[in-house]
């Protein structure tokens, strides 16, 4: 089983590593031959406007659009969940993303690079207690479709409430960075949920 990860730009590498630990072989993708080659992708962390544009500089844009819209399971990290949305608010008007997901999100919601922070997220499906989320310039959700699963919200604070983790078939998105904390079940949930997407496939 291959898994790719975009690699335009963002946390290509903490993602690559944490797929290894998860026990499938991880790519990086950049080109629309290398997007043929995997049976799934995460989108990483990053800045979502410059992976917008690189998507259409590469050519992957719509070859990503066709392998969500034929079934390919697709995770996505902060701006990968925002690269996943059909809507986002705050963008850059020109801005696309791979509209996955039917859902709005909110860019930079909870604020700057200085408004960074952590906290303790549960998440429906996964077990061993509260998920530690780092949250850097992240996204929240802010509407959902009726197909989309909400997995997780913010506990406390003044974002309590906030929608950040979604489900949608093969289609799985957090606000947070799983990448960057060394807990692989959020890796091994999205793992799972492509082996069960094989026979379908």
């Amino acid at each position: 089983m291959n898994i790719g990860v975009l690699a335009l730009q963002g946390d290509v590498r903490e993602h690559l590593s944490a797929l290894a630990e998860s026990d499938v072989l991880a790519r990086p993708v950049r080109r629309p031959e290398e997007l043929t080659d995997v049976d799934a992708l995460v989108i990483p962390g990053g800045e979502s406007t410059t992976m917008s544009n690189l998507a259409i500089t590469f050519g992957l844009l719509d070859p990503i659009r066709k392998r969500i819209a034929d079934g390919m399971p697709v995770y996505g990290s902060c701006a990968g969940m925002i690269m996943l949305a059909t809507t986002v608010l705050d963008g850059r008007p020109d801005q696309e993303s791979f509209q996955g997901i039917e859902m709005t999100v909110r860019r930079n919601a909870f604020g700057r690079q200085v408004d960074s922070f952590e906290a303790a997220v549960g998440i429906e499906g996964i077990e061993g207690g509260d998920f530690h989320a780092v949250f850097i310039r992240a996204p929240w959700v802010e509407q959902v479709g009726p197909d989309v699963r909400v997995l997780g919200r913010v506990a406390s604070g003044p974002a309590a409430g906030r929608i950040v983790a979604v489900r949608q078939g093969n289609l799985l998105a957090t606000a947070f960075h799983p990448e960057l904390t060394g807990d692989l079940r959020v890796h091994r949930y999205f793992v799972e949920m492509v082996r069960q997407a094989a026979p379908a496939r």
